[in-house]
Order: structure tokens, then sequence, then C-alpha cells
């Protein structure tokens, strides 16, 4: 097997584990739901109701999205009574796998001949 077909296999598996982080991130509600978290600067964490009046989702649809990004590593929850506040405070773990899988996926793409087809 060629040092470059090992470099892929490698990515592959890389990528491999990082798929619920990718999946989570990946959908538009929970990009919207995040940035809209980020928005509202509220490093304590905030609660469903309020993540729920900023987005065109109904409170089951955020709710779900967030216990996405939670399983994920993205968010965690503090309870204070009954009231539950998500924060980001993501794994590091995770992000450290992420990073460094798209930065050997770049390193691989900067090796790699030009494929376009076009000799300009």
């Amino acid at each position: 097997m060629s040092e470059h077909h090992q470099e892929i296999n490698l990515l592959a598996e890389e990528f491999e584990s990082c798929r619920q982080i990718l999946l989570a991130l990946g959908d538009e509600n929970r990009q919207h739901l995040i940035l809209e978290m980020m928005r509202m600067g509220e490093c304590g964490g905030v609660r469903i109701g309020a993540i729920t009046e900023k987005t065109n989702l109904s409170r089951p649809a955020v709710s779900h999205h967030i216990q996405i990004l939670k399983a994920a590593g993205l968010l965690k929850m503090r309870r204070e009574g009954t009231k539950n506040y998500y924060y980001f405070d993501a794994d590091a773990e995770a992000m450290d796998r992420l990073i460094a899988m798209l930065t050997h996926a770049k390193e691989i793409m900067e090796q790699l001949p030009d494929r376009s087809g076009n000799d300009d």
C-alpha cells in the first residue's frame, strides 16, 4: 500500500471519529440555534424558552437539537433548582480530533497535484 493511500486511510479513520460533532454542526437548524445562543451573550447559559423565542423552532425541536449538541460534546447544562441552563463548553478532546482531522485533510490536499483539468 502506498504512503499516499495509507494517509487517506488514516484520514478516513479520523473523519469517522469526528462524525458525531460534524453531524451536530452540519444541521442548519443547529447552526442557527448556536448563532442565536452566541448572540444572546449569556456566558452563564440560556434556557430552552429563551432559545425558542429567538428561533422559528418549536420548544420540542429546540430541546431535540440541544440534546444532539450536548451529546456531541458542544454544550453542557447546569441546573439551578428546576431550571436548566445550556452553555458552550466543548469537549476539548472532540475539538482536538476535529482540528487534527481538518489539518490532516488540508495537508493531504496541499500535496496532491492539480486535478481540475485547467492548464492555467
